[in-house]
């Protein structure tokens, strides 16, 4: 990151993930676009450290890069179903000096455990590397295969198909942000829901049932802000 910082042609734009899930921040979306609009061709996204169920920025990435670190417990979560499923390589970092025998054990562990997960539409099998940023061994391999993907998953029609479910995704997850949006601004939910809340505490309701209760509140309150502007109008 150093090095790149310092390339006239580089741009790096750091912006905090807050309440967002997923390793992201809300408007990464919104910046990668810019970032296209303005005519860089390679944009890398590096995430906060997500977790193996927060895995939002696959619906961002063309190729998703899982970086782990031998010796440092990360082979176990390597095992695990959830972040390495969506991967489509990961690479063992500081594979120099005296951790280069513990990289290679853990490519060979990792290697042999992604054999056992389903390969991805793309037919893409994940590759496990190691690299080092220290001494720049591996990357160039590192890049190499990146392209290779982008080869394979152009000319299966796979790249653009996945594009398209991206942008479905970023539908959904938009829809959900402006219906908790409008949701804010009527101060009479918001009195509703700690109420239910109470409720659900003391055991007076189920969460099921406080939910349809606040849901039903809401569409009466939208209701009642439409025939509002209607009158207006008139």
């Amino acid at each position: 990151m150093e090095e790149l910082s310092k390339n006239p042609s580089a741009y790096v734009r750091p912006s905090s993930a807050g309440n967002t899930l997923g390793g992201i921040a809300q408007k990464t979306h919104e910046a990668m676009l810019l970032c296209e609009a303005a005519g860089y061709d390679v944009i890398i996204i590096e995430t906060v450290g997500v977790g193996q169920s927060e895995v939002g920025v696959k619906n961002l990435v063309d190729f998703f890069l899982l970086l782990m670190l031998a010796g440092a417990g990360d082979e176990l979560q390597g095992m695990k179903k959830g972040i390495t499923e969506i991967a489509q390589a990961l690479v063992i970092t500081k594979a120099d000096g005296d951790n280069i025998k513990n990289a290679n054990a853990a490519k060979a562990t990792y290697q042999q455990a992604l054999h056992l997960q389903p390969s991805f539409n793309s037919e893409w099998t994940p590759k496990v590397l190691t690299a080092s940023a220290h001494t720049g061994s591996g990357i160039n391999d590192v890049w190499k295969l990146i392209m290779a993907y982008k080869e394979q998953a152009t000319s299966s029609g796979f790249f653009d198909h996945n594009r398209g479910l991206q942008n479905m995704e970023w539908f959904h997850d938009h829809f959900q942000h402006l219906l908790q949006s409008d949701y804010k601004r009527y101060k009479i939910l918001q009195n509703q829901k700690k109420k239910l809340e109470n409720q659900i505490l003391k055991q007076k309701i189920s969460p099921k049932l406080a939910a349809e209760k606040l849901l039903e509140e809401y569409h009466r309150e939208v209701k009642k802000l439409k025939a509002k502007s209607r009158k207006l109008k008139a």
